[in-house]
């Protein structure tokens, strides 16, 4: 199996006053390609962090993190950006879409940055929103979609750059319930589609369409199951 992420002894300490506040305490965790790995935790476990450093938002204090062949962890901000756009797709609990913007220019944001002509970013954006079922709500605002389509929507964004990794930050909690089994429908078809899926999330129901449930607490790794019978 082709190792995707590789982290050892990842560390990331934050000053809050006069007080060392120790978010990860030494992580080591590998994830393979085509891997689905759901990152839990109670409040304070540590997830929050791994998860913005697992998508370059964020640089540890020590510790080597290689993202598919690069080591990133000693990056400055302007690479990270780059690395950021090109191996990961984001998909976030409150969708981050901007409320000018159509279906289409949403999705297509990414492109902008990697220099795509704007022919070429609508007619992959288009392409990405078909293959998440929002073919006929393209040139919809987001107030003008439901909170699942809105979701849809930053699926199609966090496909567009065909990345090696897709990132869900709570991905279902603005979301009822039904739409929720939705949502981690779609998930199931780009993980089948040869996607490696890492899903941060304190529900453990949408834990369970993981292959792999890794739990965090006081900043460790407390333990690292795969799931059978998925």
């Amino acid at each position: 199996m082709e190792e995707i992420i590789k982290i050892k002894g990842i560390k990331k300490y934050y000053k809050v006053g006069t007080q060392e506040v120790r978010a990860l305490d030494g992580v080591d965790l590998t994830i393979y390609r085509n891997e689905y790995v759901a990152i839990m935790g109670p409040s304070g476990s540590g997830k929050s962090t791994m998860m913005n450093i697992l998508g370059c938002l964020d640089s540890p204090t020590s510790g080597s993190y290689i993202l598919n062949g690069t080591d990133v962890s000693k990056m400055n901000d302007n690479d990270l950006a780059v690395v950021r756009n090109k191996e990961i797709g984001f998909i976030f609990q409150s969708f981050n879409l901007l409320p000018r913007y159509n279906a289409i220019d949403n999705v297509a944001l990414p492109l902008i940055y990697a220099g795509e002509t704007r022919a070429n970013r609508e007619q992959r954006a288009k392409e990405a929103l078909m293959s998440v079922d929002l073919g006929d709500r393209m040139h919809h605002k987001p107030n003008e979609l439901s909170g699942g389509q809105r979701q849809r929507v930053a699926v199609a964004r966090a496909l567009i750059n065909k990345p090696s990794i897709i990132l869900a930050d709570e991905p279902t909690g603005n979301l009822d319930t039904k739409t929720s089994i939705d949502i981690m429908k779609l998930f199931e078809e780009i993980h089948s589609k040869g996607n490696t899926v890492i899903i941060v999330t304190h529900e453990e129901d949408i834990a369970k369409h993981a292959r792999r449930i890794v739990r965090l607490r006081d900043g460790l790794v407390e333990s690292d199951t795969l799931r059978e019978n998925n």
